[in-house]
């Protein structure tokens, strides 16, 4: 009875699904998970990841939490302030001896206690992107959004299909912002594509149509690579449009919040992107290996919170689940859970199906994206 119990967690949980049975141990306890998120601040990220780990630990714990130990979710507003992040970190493992920490949501933040984690030993799965989170590997540290490099990758084959060779590329001046003008750079001579111009613009601009008119100087320019997780990466498209510059728009998958779209307005209309499939999941066929998990959680997130499912807050799903199922595995021992997160194979999330490895923190690979568009204010699949 004990050996088919515990089949029934990991295969629950490999699904990326919430009903994990309440098992009694004979000793419960409760697991103290932090987390760091810029529930305010110059972005859209932190709200619904915060919003998505409340939901996930109060439905974990109604079911008994897991193996009998149910989780304490200590959850800190960073406001998107890597400094606040630094302290943060440290009250959470120093006063309240969390077992993990899940965030934060910027990568500038992460890499400002990424060496907290290392030092202290501390299970850290960051809800942020920048390739260099985790390359090189961090042995106590992971992430979840798929990686920068695949999503240029796919820009890029994009636009070879559409013959487009020369771009301007302009970046928020962010860590995320930063980490991907750099990939777009480097990797634009494996795909023949020149970057003719590059431009970074404040995070809390209002308007930037002056950068839109130095890149509309160069009439060389065949496309645009807007990259970006602050709200002014939607004034870049509007003030494009409203230049009357009718140049193809690729964002990154920074993008996946449909507030981006509503705050571009009819000008986001048409543009084109790399994501996960959470955003389409609706359109998947029924047979697609991350359907259901992604319907499922789609369907509680909107229901509850009555707003649409985002990247960021499927970002923090995957964390808080990934470590769910590490737990069921390993018991709650950090280093045993830790090292189960790295040997994880197969794991359904909303980012992919997941396979970490010693030299992989991230576990995704170019197959995690699908490219989406925006056709009448709503995102739905790019068919080209």
């Amino acid at each position: 009875m004990k050996n088919m119990f515990k089949k029934a967690i990991v295969a629950v949980a490999a699904a990326g699904m919430l009903a994990l049975p309440a098992l009694q141990a004979a000793v419960a306890d409760t697991i103290t998970v932090g987390a760091i998120l810029a529930e305010t601040g110059p972005s859209f990220l932190g709200v619904p990841e915060a919003n998505t780990l409340r939901m996930l630990t109060e439905e974990l714990n109604a079911r008994g939490g897991i193996n009998g130990n149910t989780i304490e979710l200590i959850v800190k507003d960073s406001g998107g302030n890597p400094e606040k992040a630094i302290s943060f970190a440290k009250q959470l493992i120093e006063e309240n001896k969390v077992f993990a920490i899940i965030g934060p949501s910027t990568s500038g933040e992460t890499m400002k206690i990424k060496n907290i984690a290392e030092q202290t030993e501390t299970i850290l799965i960051s809800c942020a992107a920048a390739e260099v989170i985790v390359n090189p590997v961090a042995k106590w540290v992971f992430k979840t959004p798929q990686m920068d490099s695949d999503a240029v990758k796919k820009i890029y084959m994009e636009m070879n299909r559409q013959n487009i060779a020369k771009i301007a590329v302009v970046a928020g001046n962010t860590g995320f912002g930063k980490a991907g003008k750099d990939q777009l750079l480097q990797i634009a001579p494996e795909f023949g594509i020149e970057v003719v111009i590059s431009e970074v613009y404040d995070k809390d601009a209002t308007d930037l149509s002056a950068v839109v008119a130095k890149l509309m100087a160069n009439k060389d320019i065949q496309a645009v690579v807007n990259w970006s997780i602050v709200p002014a990466q939607s004034i870049i498209i509007k003030n494009i449009r409203q230049a009357g510059w009718d140049v193809p728009i690729f964002q990154s998958h920074g993008f996946g919040n449909i507030k981006f779209v509503q705050a571009a307005g009819d000008a986001a209309d048409g543009t084109i992107f790399p994501a996960g499939r959470l955003l389409v999941a609706d359109v998947l066929p029924d047979d697609h290996p991350q359907k259901e998990v992604l319907v499922k959680y789609k369907n509680d997130y909107e229901s509850r919170f009555k707003e649409d499912v985002s990247t960021f807050g499927g970002h923090a799903y995957d964390a808080f689940m990934i470590l769910v199922q590490a737990i069921a595995e390993a018991g709650p021992d950090k280093a045993k859970v830790r090292d189960a997160i790295e040997n994880m194979k197969g794991f359904v999330g909303t980012g992919g199906i997941f396979n970490f490895s010693p030299e992989d923190h991230t576990g995704l690979g170019l197959d995690g994206f699908e490219l989406i568009t925006v056709k009448d204010g709503k995102f739905a699949l790019y068919m080209n």
